[in-house]
């Protein structure tokens, strides 16, 4: 088996700001692995937030040596594997995971939903995310929505509700709001809690800081929305820790390490009656199909990469009526 991999700067269509951020584009790590006459795909997209570069992927992926990868694949033993060379590094984790997942619907001549147990049906409606900017841009981002029947708006500073109420005079779509750990007064929040609701605001992604989970509970347990832990949620054991001071949380294979420790996050969840939605970070169509042949267990859906970039390397997968679409192409189904 032999794993190769590839730096590629995925670019933003618009500069993407959040309540702490701003970037122009994403650093991805695309990967091959070539298996009995197979290839097959995966991504490391890594926002910088979360502490990878290139230099941290190269010299995690130095160390891997892909003859420990056997067919059929134990995927709990490749993710014990992986966490053994080094902590954290979650995106080039993913990426490695996403590739011998699209290899073993490849070589098993199934689809990787299938072999999930999804059913396509379920697929939710996934969010088109409006990131935080002047009214005149904000105006133009939500005219360029491919078609998707939700808006996400990325909110955490005192501009919100000037944000809202410009997305407001364009659409009346329904909406997801992230903070993105910016809000900081209790009494506030909740009252803000309580207007987006009347802004038809389906929920609120990580309000305030992930390192104080007393806050949190405290607005989960009085918001009229429900309340999603995102950055507080990185992988499996903290899908316990998020019961009682959320409703429910955000899953992203890029902080979860992929798709077998995602699905493992959303059997917990449904376990602990937390509600589910799954994201993205900047993402091409391999990312995105990964995530969305998981999309139909969760409530919501957030998977919006490849209509937030300019350069995409893969063929779009197909979208209806605001939903991915999962085919019956072996593996992920990705297409040059």
């Amino acid at each position: 088996m032999e794993l190769t991999y590839q730096p590629f700067e995925l670019l933003l269509r618009h500069t993407f700001t959040i309540a702490k951020f701003s970037r122009t584009s994403t650093p991805v790590m695309l990967l091959k692995v070539e298996h009995e006459g197979q290839t097959a795909y995966g991504e490391a997209s890594m926002v910088p937030y979360m502490g990878e570069s290139f230099e941290t992927a190269t010299a995690f992926l130095g160390k891997v040596n892909a003859s420990q990868f056997k067919f059929p694949f134990d995927f709990e033993e490749v993710m014990a594997y992986l966490d053994s060379i080094a902590p954290g590094n979650p995106a080039v984790k993913a990426g490695i995971d996403i590739a011998l997942h699209d290899l073993e619907g490849k070589l098993l001549q199934k689809p990787c939903w299938q072999l999930l147990g999804t059913d396509p049906a379920l697929m939710p409606q996934t969010s088109f995310t409006i990131g935080i900017d002047t009214a005149d841009v904000v105006i133009q981002k939500v005219k360029e929505n491919p078609g998707c029947k939700i808006i996400k708006v990325k909110l955490g500073r005192d501009s919100d509700k000037e944000l809202i109420k410009t997305i407001r005079s364009v659409t009346d779509l329904p909406l997801f709001v992230d903070a993105n750990q910016g809000w900081t007064d209790l009494q506030q929040s909740l009252d803000m809690c309580h207007w987006l609701h009347g802004q038809g605001v389906l929920l609120i992604e990580q309000p305030m800081l992930k390192t104080d989970p007393d806050s949190n509970a405290w607005l989960t347990e009085r918001s009229p929305v429900p309340i999603i832990g995102d950055e507080s949620v990185q992988r499996l054991p903290d899908v316990e820790k998020a019961k009682g001071v959320y409703h429910g949380i955000n899953i992203k294979l890029m902080k979860s390490a992929g798709m077998y420790e995602a699905h493992q996050m959303i059997l917990k969840a449904k376990e602990l009656g937390l509600k589910l939605m799954i994201g993205c970070m900047s993402e091409t169509s391999c990312a995105t199909l990964a995530a969305a042949a998981l999309a139909p267990q969760c409530d919501w859906a957030d998977l919006d990469g490849p209509f937030l970039t300019s350069n995409n390397p893969y063929k779009l997968p197909e979208f209806v009526e605001g939903k991915w679409m999962l085919g019956n192409d072996a593996g992920l189904g990705i297409r040059q």
